[in-house]
């Protein structure tokens, strides 16, 4: 009798060995492109752009890259107020044909810093893809650079996350105030509340929450080294800047902070910190419930912040469990939602106030200024195609919404995302004004005015609908 059994082991240890899998690693890389613009760029965020006439700080893209063998994602937080739907399109047509990587799986945001070039371009409604200045170029192929350099980057890496917490800073800046003390707003309606209604005893109280989460995903190298962190805080800006000057408000100065706070400097393979502006529609930095406080020298309110919010979020991280490996995914999807457009009536009286002034005693006449932004979008579609995303890293939900978003949204977001800790990137993708929620349209104030706001009143619903449904998918 012949015996096969030596075969038969032999074939069975083969497949055994065979079938072991390989080890998962991820990969992770970092960069930073400079996005300063010259001096003499036009800086946006008030009502009345005027020219640089220095440059305090430099703007930079910041950018991430993670992939774990199955999938790359990217994300990028710009120090700008907002940019274009076309910029943003620009910048990812630029890195999908240099990289391969598919729109989905990038995703880029705006710090919202008020001290830098406009990367709306000279129109901020338009939604040709024509429309675009030089410096929005210009942005395209830098952020398309840092991409590229991150995945230049990219080494064996572990990633872990923790969330602190920062209630210091963070206050609602729309208040309810005595009866008949909110002026008529520059439509000639009445508002039930005011948003940042100065320190007066005429204040009831704020109109909404606060979110003071630090939410915080973390990269190692494999020898213990930072590699990035990516940060999350629902604070607009601090805007305690020179006259005239280009800076990136707190958001870069907490990143210098927490590199110095983990000794990351002029590492040889570079540490990148990265803090995102999360939902800070409705949030500032002024406390109106108490007495005012004069102001200190430029930036030292900047640099008060940043300095908290890096240390707590310091503190968070030597409490983080690492891991070797953790899923990633994506989502992008273009929901379509109503446009506001002015009236018959508006365009009638906007057309009067334009013939008007745009100063009075050297400050911007508001009547004037939003009758101006009416009529630019008389001529608007009644649908705008809005970019949406959400991203998976490992147990951690990112949403990315092109608005500046209410709290209100970000904590609903939070409560019912089946990914915890969960945040959301605003100004992402686009810009497309504020999102107040339903109720904070029926209470009118300078955030649902036409001009600042551009989607319908349901938009916000619809958007956290799309975002949780995103997410589900993932799960």
């Amino acid at each position: 009798m012949k015996l096969f059994f030596p075969a038969v082991f032999l074939i069975v240890g083969l497949t055994a060995h065979a079938a072991d899998p390989k080890p998962r690693r991820l990969l992770a890389g970092a960069a930073t492109s400079n996005i300063t613009p010259e001096i003499g760029a036009i800086i946006v965020g008030g009502f009345d752009p005027f020219p640089a006439t220095h440059i305090h700080d430099e703007l930079h893209a910041r950018c991430l890259v993670l992939d774990n063998g199955e999938r790359r994602i990217a994300i990028v937080v710009c120090d700008s107020l907002g940019a274009s739907r076309q910029m943003y399109d620009e910048a990812a047509r630029l890195v999908q044909a240099e990289t391969g990587l598919p729109r989905e799986s990038l995703l880029m945001s705006a710090t919202h810093t008020h001290s830098a070039a406009r990367g709306f371009g000279v129109n901020g409604y338009s939604t040709k893809s024509g429309d675009m200045e030089p410096y929005q170029h210009f942005m395209a192929r830098r952020i398309a650079d840092g991409v590229r350099r991150a995945i230049n980057n990219l080494a064996p890496a572990r990633i872990g996350w923790a969330v602190a917490s920062e209630p210091n800073h963070v206050f609602n800046r729309r208040w309810f105030k005595k009866d008949g003390t909110i002026p008529v707003n520059p439509f000639g309606g009445q508002d039930h509340v005011k948003m940042n209604p100065g320190y007066s005893a005429d204040l009831v109280q704020p109109a909404g929450p606060t979110d003071p989460e630090v939410c915080l995903v973390s990269l190692q190298y494999l020898d213990g080294k930072p590699l990035a962190v990516l940060g999350n805080y629902s604070l607009h800006y601090v805007g305690d800047v020179g006259a005239g000057h280009i800076s990136a408000d707190y958001f870069a100065v907490f990143c210098d902070r927490l590199q110095q706070l983990l000794g990351a400097d002029r590492q040889d393979l570079p540490f990148v910190a990265m803090l995102g502006n999360g939902t800070s529609g409705n949030i500032n930095n002024i406390d109106y419930s108490k007495p005012y406080l004069a102001a200190g020298p430029k930036y030292s309110r900047i640099r008060k912040v940043a300095h908290d919010v890096a240390q707590v979020s310091f503190e968070a991280l030597k409490g983080i469990t690492y891991h070797d490996w953790v899923p990633l995914d994506a989502r992008f999807r273009d929901l379509p939602l109503g446009a506001r457009r002015p009236t018959p009536a508006m365009v009638k009286r906007a057309e009067e106030l334009v013939k008007k002034p745009r100063l009075v005693n050297g400050k911007p006449d508001l009547e004037v200024a939003y009758a101006a932004r009416a009529l630019r979008l008389m001529d608007a579609g009644p649908i705008l195609d809005i970019p949406i995303q959400a991203l998976r890293i490992g147990e951690v939900g990112i949403a990315g919404i092109p608005c500046e978003t209410f709290v209100e949204t970000g904590l609903e977001l939070k409560a019912k995302s089946p990914f915890k800790p969960s945040f959301t990137l605003s100004i992402a993708n686009g810009y497309y004004g504020y999102m107040p929620t339903p109720e904070h349209h029926r209470l009118g104030g300078y955030e649902t005015w036409l001009g600042t706001n551009r989607l319908e009143e349901q938009a916000s619903v619809k958007i956290t609908s799309a975002l949780l449904e995103m997410w589900h998918e993932m799960r």
